[in-house]
């Protein structure tokens, strides 16, 4: 059974033989290594064109910026998950990849299709101060959770986010997005009535955003970069195991109700 409209199955990434191996059109040997750095094979990965020198700088930053960020869940059950099978690198690392959803790592998704929405909008002619007051206020009403914003640890601002866009700007490749990631900004405080952390997924979708990437691709950044940290954290597990310790920490923190002393 064929689910979906019959089509032709077609890939424009990668295709190996006994000889070569052809990535988007290019000699793997003798086109690309050697001359690229990763940053720049991901970029021809990921979109089938190879980086600009602002692509390519943005990209080393945000992976920079997003790969590490201490003993984070993605992190603990990955170490975790090493010390129950300490052959099993592959496992352990997907256990924290699998853990990068919208509340951690994956936010920076939500924020590019929020701004894709909003630069929808301003193509009707609408102002974009009054798009970003009435999109948030239209989250708030229906109780909603505004992306790109609040942080448990980084107050009154994130240096991450502030540095993005300080370089964005330095490097002139702020363009609509970063501008309407700012009114967001403003209009969080407005809406919420208080100044609210613009954390560093919001910067992530919109410099990637100005820079041409498709919105499709924006997860996959920080999803790479927390690979790299996960490995390092998995490297340091072999070397010196906490993952017990962490589980034991946390069976500690939690105490346990038997439903028949009350409480329902």
């Amino acid at each position: 059974m064929h689910i979906g409209k019959p089509h032709e199955a077609t890939t424009r990434i990668c295709q190996a033989s006994a000889e070569t191996v052809e990535v988007r059109g290019r000699d793997l040997c003798r086109d690309l290594m050697g001359r690229l750095s990763f940053t720049e094979y991901f970029c021809l990965l990921l979109t089938g064109r190879e980086p600009t020198d602002n692509q390519r700088c943005f990209l080393d930053l945000l992976l920079i910026a997003i790969a590490e960020h201490g003993m984070m869940p993605t992190v603990q059950a990955a170490r975790m998950t090493l010390a129950a099978d300490p052959d099993s690198l592959q496992g352990a690392l997907a256990a924290g990849l699998l853990g990068c959803g919208p509340v951690l790592v994956g936010t920076s998704e939500r924020c590019g299709k929020l701004l894709v929405e909003a630069q929808s909008r301003l193509a009707a002619g609408d102002d974009a101060k009054v798009v970003a007051l009435q999109m948030l206020q239209d989250i708030r009403k229906t109780g909603g959770k505004l992306p790109g914003f609040g942080h448990p640890v980084h107050r009154p601002t994130d240096p991450r986010a502030e540095r993005i866009l300080e370089l964005a700007d330095a490097r002139g490749v702020s363009g609509p997005h970063i501008a309407m990631a700012r009114n967001f900004r403003a209009a969080a405080a407005e809406v919420w009535g208080k100044p609210l952390v613009m954390n560093v997924s919001m910067p992530i979708a919109a410099v990637l955003l100005d820079l041409d990437f498709p919105v499709a691709t924006i997860k996959a950044v920080p999803l790479l970069a927390r690979t790299g940290g996960l490995l390092a954290h998995l490297a340091e597990e072999q070397q010196n195991p906490i993952g017990f310790t962490m589980a034991a920490h946390a069976e500690a923190a939690v105490t346990y109700k038997n439903t028949d002393e009350g409480g329902g």
